[in-house]
């Protein structure tokens, strides 16, 4: 089993407070706000952590099946789109979209797309988001 460690603070109210986000490895020690939240302003934010999570994961996951599948890809790169929508009962995450391009030598466009749907069900990321709308958009180079 593995198990991978990160941490936050908080300090202050939800409008004039920060916070810093970390993890165990040190690759990341980040501040936020809720102005780098809500309105763009310089640090991170969870939504946007949450992305290249899951960015990371799908492009692992496609790269696997499509390894197993015979076809090893060259290169697998995936961008993400977190959507966060107010709601009557708060904040939400609402729809998730990957980009994901491939360079993988004799697959077809179509084939690619089949296995990106797959990565899409079956990486860890995406099933700790379950009832989470996620879509993807692949392209073949």
């Amino acid at each position: 089993m593995s198990v991978s460690k990160a941490g936050a603070f908080w300090e202050g109210d939800l409008k004039n407070g920060r916070g810093n986000m970390n993890v165990a490895s040190g690759k990341l020690d980040s501040d936020f706000s809720a102005g780098s939240r809500f309105k763009g302003e310089p640090g991170t934010n969870p939504e946007e952590l949450i992305g290249a999570a899951y960015a990371g994961c799908f492009s692992m996951a496609l790269s696997n099946m499509l390894d197993e599948a015979g076809r090893t890809p060259k290169r697998i790169q995936t961008s993400a789109r977190v959507h966060m929508e107010k709601s009557a009962d708060g904040f939400a995450i609402t729809l998730i979209e990957l980009d994901t391009q491939g360079e993988v030598p004799g697959l077809s466009e179509e084939a690619f797309r089949e296995h990106a749907n797959e990565a899409k069900k079956s990486c860890p990321v995406s099933k700790a988001l379950a009832g989470v709308e996620k879509r993807v958009t692949a392209k073949l180079d």
